[in-house]
């Protein structure tokens, strides 16, 4: 009940400073599953999209939340499940769980002094510590080693980072997604990267729907913390899909083309 009245209250206070008008070019609201997709400028992206949709569009709607920012403090870890029903992301776009950072290397010794000398000296030779190569040897070796196999497309290793977006698809959710995984600040949206084309292949029955998001970015400016009042919008475009046989980076930029005619709308 608390979510609920948080709701009401944060949508109110949404349309109060940025008008969250919703237009509707090409495609209805209408209750059936999508993938909404839309420029990215500011956090509070999700936030306004959410606003702009209708209540009975917005109880089947997850957005996608980014974990460093949205998770930081226990107010926001509480607004972004228990009244957005967010999906956390990592930077970058990926759904994933936080990563582990890598153990901090060891110091490295400390070189002996050697204090100057004016004798005459012998060519230095390459260095050997026991047990190991001399360096020549050992960068040969090393240039030998055989690279790492690249991720298989389709793997379980590859859709590791989209299985919270997987999962909410399977039980019936639509979402909200930010194809280009971080914030632009051009005004001008990056280039889109491959989950919209991985989701749209194992999903052909979900509904892909483009979004511009207008103005936001002025609303929240990046490194600002404090909203301005500006009248902003989200206009929802006409539907694409995956056609058979088209290949990754054609279908991502044409999806990205079909946000960007929205803008001038």
């Amino acid at each position: 009940m608390l979510a609920k009245f948080t709701g009401w209250g944060l949508l109110s206070a949404i349309r109060l400073l940025t008008g969250a008008q919703a237009r509707w070019w090409g495609c209805p609201p209408k209750a059936e599953q999508r993938i909404y997709f839309a420029n990215h400028q500011s956090h509070l992206d999700l936030v306004m999209i959410w606003a702009a949709l209708p209540e009975e569009l917005r109880s089947i709607t997850r957005p996608i939340a980014a974990r460093d920012y949205w998770a930081t403090t226990p107010f926001k870890r509480w607004i972004t499940t228990e009244v957005f029903n967010a999906i956390y992301v990592e930077r970058g776009g990926s759904a994933a769980a936080a990563p582990v950072p890598p153990p901090s290397p060891a110091p490295e010794p400390q070189p002996e002094r050697i204090e100057p000398s004016f004798d005459e000296v012998e060519p230095v030779k390459p260095w050997t510590v026991q047990g190991e190569l001399p360096l020549a040897q050992a960068e040969t070796h090393a240039a030998s080693e055989p690279a790492p196999p690249p991720v298989t497309p389709g793997s379980a290793e590859a859709l590791a980072p989209l299985q919270p977006l997987i999962e909410a698809l399977q039980s019936g959710d639509s979402i909200i997604i930010f194809p280009e995984g971080t914030r632009g600040n051009t005004g001008e949206p990056q280039k889109f990267k491959s989950g919209l084309f991985t989701l749209a292949q194992m999903f052909p029955e979900v509904v892909l729907v483009p979004a511009w998001i207008d103005n936001v970015q002025r609303v929240m400016p990046k490194g600002e913390v404090v909203p301005v009042p500006i009248l902003c919008s989200v206009t929802f475009g006409a539907p694409i899909r995956l056609e058979a046989g088209e290949e990754r980076r054609p279908f991502l930029d044409r999806a990205r083309e079909a946000v960007v005619a929205l803008r001038d709308v």
